[in-house]
């Protein structure tokens, strides 16, 4: 079983920045893949990039160049940064894992975390 919980999200102005973090439990961490995934009001949950037990990255079209997804298996923790924000961004942001799947289905990862909220003014 993973435990995870995201914190790190707020509110922020166009332009600006803002890192999530998602904390993991458990001693397993490195053996899983790990995303980001949103949920805009009215809009069903989307994928936003994910990362590989070895450090492969998949990006979203809509958030390369400007999201940079990372982890510190030392710290049981992965992170989004994010630059330059526009008001689309603003969303609830989910992190997910899964020992098996580290592609952009969000039907297929096994644990999730209760979400953090992103809002970004214009």
């Amino acid at each position: 079983q993973v435990q995870l919980v995201e914190s790190g999200g707020g509110l922020v102005q166009a332009g600006g920045s803002l890192r999530l973090s998602c904390a993991a439990s458990g001693r397993t961490f490195s053996s899983y893949a790990m995303s980001w995934f949103r949920r805009a009001p009215g809009k069903e949950r989307e994928f936003v990039v994910s990362i590989t037990q070895n450090g492969g990255t998949y990006y979203a079209d809509s958030v390369k160049g400007r999201f940079t997804i990372s982890r510190d298996n030392a710290k049981n923790t992965v992170y989004l940064q994010m630059n330059s924000l526009k008001p689309e961004d603003t969303a609830v942001y989910y992190c997910a894992a899964d020992r098996y799947y580290s592609g952009s289905s969000v039907y297929e990862y096994a644990y999730w975390g209760q979400g953090t909220q992103v809002t970004v003014s214009s």
